[in-house]
């Protein structure tokens, strides 16, 4: 279905390829799963499927790509669209259309799908992704992960063949990715269509995988295999994996249930032992809300919310797409001014300060980290936000090394992955480092390594007294950095408590080693070697 003959890519002005003699088959009706590190090359890959790369991103292409017999080289993107449906990082820069219905009839009448015909697979693909309370809604009103299904049902309209997916769970709540991949499996295994899928979130999308195709980048070799046999080698890895291979477990499993069925004697050789459990003292309160309401014309979206942040601490907001987590952090930087209610950040209201105050206060990274991004040069970003925050020169180009690895200093923001393009807006704000920050889905597109080295930064700004408040559906990352752990639901706080006690006893936001090790508190891969170790 998709071949990769002997295909090497090099981007403008690059002095390596991102892609470097290529030679893969993937099977029709598999669902194969990209790995790799950031910046590896995953997205590259899979624009060069529909032809984007190299027609749309320049760039010099060697090798042949085909798919269902037809040549990328020789047809555009447009020509393609009956055959290859794709859906990018980020689906929002994607729309043409302003509401939903009109979103996902877009492409059949560009390819001249008869008016029922048209009707009845808008009906199909509503039902399929569940968003038939959505189907007259402006896509301007949609949180992240409602467009995610969105852009993904749009492209499923024109019945493709292939299917393309670019972190298809990133912005997705852990219920809403299980949903969207639930839905992906039933058109591989009825439907017979071959899915092509890059995710750094591994635990959520390898239970499903058929095949693993390893990316490592830096010109060696790809490895395209059974799952198990290709994680086995990996330096990326989900939790569930590394537990595997931590304690040898044959054959190395690929999901909670896997893990499960193999844990006995790990829980035996645990008895008696509790969690290494640090934790930092909470300093003064630096941010509170109270009676907090909050939205966006009529539409209410936080309804009385009570909020205290401390310095020192790590707060995750967690909950379902929609719940009101950008909300709330909208409201703690001050873009906009509450309903009703009070919100004050050192014992000013942040909708009043003067933007000079409000950027030495808090910062704020966005699910769009390109808009924070101003400049046409990675070495100009970086040393821009050197002088605005009165840094030594270097220090936000450090930085930005240290969270996602080598970086080209002359390179367009714009032109990087999009790990690569995060780092940089979380190096512009980190290293300024306000007394209160604030990240909204801070780990996507960024791989284990990345995520790791991430944790250490929030890990030393709380030890150094800040004040860090993430909005994510990342649970891994929540098990690894979170002292406290607000769940929202409907625009209300449901549960605001430790991290360890709130987590453990949700069978949502669990992590794997919770799930795996449960009823146990044990929260991550690092707790339990630890805990061997004294064992031993």
């Amino acid at each position: 279905m998709i071949e990769f003959r002997n295909v090497t890519f090099t981007y403008p002005d690059a002095d390596a390829p991102t892609l470097d003699r290529l030679d893969l088959v993937i099977p029709e009706g598999e669902l194969c799963l990209v790995v790799g590190r950031t910046g590896a090359g995953k997205s590259t890959l899979l624009r060069a499927v529909n032809g984007l790369v190299p027609r749309f991103t320049g760039g010099r292409l060697a090798g042949d790509v085909l798919v269902q017999g037809r040549c990328t080289r020789d047809l555009p993107p447009r020509e393609l669209a009956d055959v290859v449906g794709l859906v990018g990082q980020d689906p929002a820069a994607g729309f043409v259309a302003d509401t939903v219905e009109d979103e996902l009839a877009y492409v059949m009448e560009n390819l001249g799908v008869a008016p029922d015909a048209m009707r009845r697979r808008v009906e199909d693909v509503l039902d399929l992704l569940s968003l038939h309370a959505v189907r007259h809604r402006s896509l301007a009103t949609l949180s992240g992960g409602q467009q995610q299904r969105v852009a993904i049902a749009s492209v499923l309209t024109a019945s493709p063949r292939v299917l393309v997916l670019d972190e298809p769970t990133s912005a997705l709540d852990p219920a809403s990715a299980e949903e969207v991949l639930a839905a992906l499996t039933r058109l591989v295994h009825d439907l017979g269509i071959t899915a092509l899928v890059a995710e750094h979130r591994l635990e959520r999308v390898l239970p499903y995988a058929d095949r693993v195709l390893w990316l490592p980048g830096g010109g060696d070799p790809a490895e395209l295999g059974e799952p198990a046999r290709v994680m086995a080698r990996t330096p990326v890895a989900p939790p569930v994996v590394a537990l595997g291979r931590l304690v040898g477990w044959d054959p190395l499993p690929l999901s909670v249930r896997d893990a499960r069925r193999q844990a006995a004697g790990l829980r035996d050789r645990l008895v008696g032992q509790a969690p290494p459990v640090s934790v930092r003292p909470a300093g003064a309160t630096i941010a509170t809300t109270s009676r907090l309401c909050a939205g966006y014309g009529r539409d209410v979206v936080l309804r009385d919310v009570e909020l205290h942040v401390h310095r020192g601490e790590v707060v995750a907001v967690m909950g379902r797409n929609g719940a009101g987590k950008s909300t709330l952090l909208a409201q703690l930087v001050g873009l906009r001014a509450p309903l009703s209610g009070r919100v004050e950040v050192d014992g000013e209201a942040p909708h009043d300060l003067t933007p000079a105050r409000a950027v030495r206060l808090v910062g704020l990274v966005p699910q769009d980290p390109s808009l924070l991004l101003l400049r046409d040069r990675v070495d100009t970003e970086c040393s821009g936000a050197d002088h605005d925050a009165g840094l030594p020169a270097g220090t936000t180009f450090a930085l930005l090394g240290e969270l996602v690895g080598e970086v080209d200093p002359a390179a367009h923001p714009r032109d990087l992955s999009e790990g690569q393009r995060l780092g940089l807006a979380l190096a512009v704000v980190l290293a300024a480092a306000p007394p209160l920050v604030l990240l909204d889905e801070p780990t996507r597109g960024l791989d284990y390594g990345a995520k790791d080295r991430l944790v250490a930064v929030l890990a030393r700004l709380a030890a150094d007294g800040h004040a860090v408040v993430l909005a994510t559906h990342d649970v891994e990352v929540v098990a690894r950095v979170a002292d406290r752990v607000v769940v929202l639901a409907d625009g209300e706080v449901v549960a605001d408590g430790p991290a360890r006690e709130v987590v453990v006893h949700s069978p949502v936001f669990a992590p794997q080693v919770a799930k795996v090790l449960h009823p146990e508190p044990w929260l991550t891969v690092d707790e339990v070697e630890q805990a061997l170790a004294g064992v031993a």
